[in-house]
């Protein structure tokens, strides 16, 4: 006797079951249950220590579920730890902090190796392993480390390994970092290279709050002990939604929407906007259309739906092109900002 199982299948703005006989196929639903009942169970738990910033704390949420890095961009005092470790609770994932500062070195963060004596006299050499052995590592404040130990995440976010004295440790999954800067107070920065900008899926920026959730804030935080987060996923889960995220279904004109949206930005290309040639010293890479397609499916996955449509790769433009996208003098004489060409982009390409 074969037992049945549900297996999914992706139409166009929905999901359907048909039988199979695949265990894996189980799992997939089972996943999939799980994101649609954890959307509002998320905000909810969330809702317990963060007001507001419902567009930061979507876009984190979705690099969480495509398997991206974050950087943060925000003033000092607007909870960007508490947002990156409130969200570390919720998907009950090891969260370590780094604080960045001038003479921090690059085996404060990968770890180092130590002469330890063992209990029979023997003289070993041991790795101690540093904080970015963790699920969720907060970066603060990376912008205030020299290049050298900056570089020492390169390989980390990229290769999810870390390599000492010529030995590889493998990263435990899932891993992201979510690093913050600073835009202010720039005297004694390090701004990133771009190349390691570059690793970041999302630059998310968090402004400041309106009037009446800055009284919120003010209210519950100088009153009662906010409430404990309960975890809703675990490590095997996010993996496990990593996988579910690629199975979503994209249409080639959308892929095709957003490697135009991309090669746009690049100035002295075939067919890029004169104000690109004007404004922009550096434009996105290949990346950014990969990051924008991949985003879009996440967020169609946490709105519920299986298909990925031009609006998702457009909602997702300005964090995943601003740090991207390299203005020159002539675009800040003009008070031209990065925000300003993403919109002047996505009203100048069309999604036909």
């Amino acid at each position: 006797m074969v037992k049945r199982r549900a297996v999914i299948f992706f139409e166009w703005g929905r999901i359907v079951n048909v039988s199979s006989t695949s265990s894996a196929d189980d799992a997939e639903m089972r996943t999939l249950d799980l994101v649609k009942s954890g959307r509002q169970r998320i905000r909810a738990e969330l809702a317990k220590t963060i007001v507001g910033q419902a567009e930061a704390v979507e876009q984190l949420l979705i690099s969480l579920f495509a398997g991206g890095h974050c950087l943060i961009t925000g003033a000092p005092g607007l909870a960007k730890t508490l947002l990156v470790k409130s969200i570390a609770q919720v998907f009950h994932l090891k969260f370590q902090r780094i604080q960045f500062t001038p003479d921090l070195m690059p085996a404060d963060i990968t770890g180092t190796e130590i002469l330890e004596q063992d209990e029979h006299g023997r003289r070993q050499v041991v790795f101690v392993k540093g904080p970015i052995f963790a699920n969720v590592l907060l970066a603060d404040e990376i912008n205030r480390t020299p290049p050298k130990t900056q570089a020492a995440l390169l390989e980390a976010m990229q290769e999810h390994q870390v390599t000492a004295a010529g030995t590889r440790y493998v990263l435990e999954e899932p891993f992201f970092v979510l690093a913050t800067q600073n835009p202010i107070e720039m005297e004694g920065t390090y701004p990133l290279p771009e190349a390691q900008l570059d690793r970041f899926m999302f630059n998310v920026v968090i402004d400041y709050l309106p009037e009446d959730d800055e009284v919120a804030v003010v209210a519950r935080t100088t009153s009662v002990v906010p409430e404990r987060i309960e975890p809703i996923f675990s490590g095997a889960d996010i993996e496990q939604i990593h996988a579910l995220v690629r199975k979503v279904p994209v249409a080639e004109d959308v892929v095709r929407y957003a490697v135009r949206l991309a090669a746009a930005s690049r100035p002295k290309q075939a067919g890029t906007p004169g104000f690109i040639d004007e404004w922009v010293s550096w434009g996105a890479g290949l990346r950014a259309a990969q990051y924008l397609v991949l985003g879009g499916k996440a967020r169609a996955l946490l709105a519920g739906r299986a298909n990925v449509t031009w609006d998702d790769i457009r909602a997702l433009a300005a964090p995943v092109l601003r740090h991207r996208i390299l203005i020159n003098y002539r675009a800040e004489a003009a008070g031209q900002t990065v925000e300003h060409i993403i919109d002047k982009l996505l009203e100048t390409v069309k999604n036909h």
